[in-house]
C-alpha cells in the first residue's frame, strides 16, 4: 500500500489547521505551522488561494483523510461503507474512521501520533481481546479489549507516550496504564470525537 514519506509538517500548513501528526511536537512552539503558517512552495507566502465550491470540498476531504493517514482508496471504501449504513453518512464515516486500531492506539495514549500508533500494529505489539492483530484497519467493537503483548510492556516509546498522558479525556475508552489495556466502552456519537472537521463537505463532494 501507497504511503506519503515526505515532512509531515507540509500537510499540516496545507491545510492551514494542525493535524497533529507528529504527537507531542504538535503542541510546543517547534511546530512549523506556528513558524510558517503559508502552505508550502516558493510561492506560498504570497499566494492568496480563493477556492470554488468543489476547491473547499475536495480540502475537507483531503484534511480528514491526511488526518487519519489514508490514501484515497482506503478513504473511498470508507464512504462507500459509511453510505450502506442507516443514520447520518457524513457522522458514519468519521465513526468508522475512529474504531481503526492505530487510531485507537493513539487515543488511548499507547503513541504519540496515529503514525507512530500504525507502527506500533504492524510490528505486532498489540491484543484484542487476547488475540494478536497486525491489521491498522482492524475495527474495533463496544467490549473490545486492547492489550499491549507481553513481551512489549517494556518498549520505551509506549512509557513515554503514556507519561505526556495526564488525564484521559475520552468518555467512550477506559485506560488501565498499570496493565497497559485499554476497553471500548461504547462506540463514540460525532460529537464525542475530537476532530474539526465538516464530514457534509465530503459526503458533497463524493455524491458528484
Amino acid at each position: 500500500m501507497a504511503r506519503y514519506i515526505d515532512a509531515n509538517c507540509k500537510l499540516c500548513r496545507r491545510e492551514k489547521q494542525k493535524l497533529f501528526l507528529k504527537g507531542s511536537r504538535c503542541n510546543t512552539d517547534k511546530c512549523s505551522l506556528e513558524k510558517r503558517n503559508y502552505i508550502p512552495g516558493q510561492h506560498g507566502l504570497s499566494r492568496r488561494m480563493k477556492f470554488s465550491e468543489y476547491g473547499v470540498q475536495l480540502r475537507e476531504k483531503q484534511k480528514v483523510k491526511r488526518m487519519y493517514g489514508l490514501v484515497e482508496t482506503q478513504f473511498k471504501n470508507y464512504y462507500e461503507k459509511a453510505l450502506r449504513q442507516k443514520g447520518v453518512t457524513g457522522a458514519n464515516l468519521i465513526k468508522l474512521l475512529e474504531r481503526r486500531l492505530d487510531n485507537i492506539v493513539f487515543r488511548l495514549g499507547f503513541a504519540a501520533s496515529r503514525k507512530e500508533a500504525r507502527q506500533l500494529v504492524l510490528h505486532r505489539h498489540f491484543l484484542v481481546n487476547d488475540k494478536l492483530v497486525n491489521i491498522p484497519s482492524y475495527l474495533v467493537s463496544t467490549g473490545d479489549v486492547i492489550s499491549v503483548r507481553e513481551k512489549s510492556k517494556q518498549l520505551d516509546v509506549i512509557h513515554k507516550s503514556l507519561r505526556k498522558v495526564k488525564d484521559h479525556q475520552y468518555s467512550w475508552l477506559e485506560v488501565d496504564k498499570a496493565k497497559l489495556t485499554g476497553t471500548i466502552l461504547q462506540i463514540p456519537e460525532r460529537e464525542e470525537i475530537p476532530i474539526q472537521a465538516n464530514e457534509q463537505l465530503i459526503i458533497e463532494l463524493y455524491s458528484k
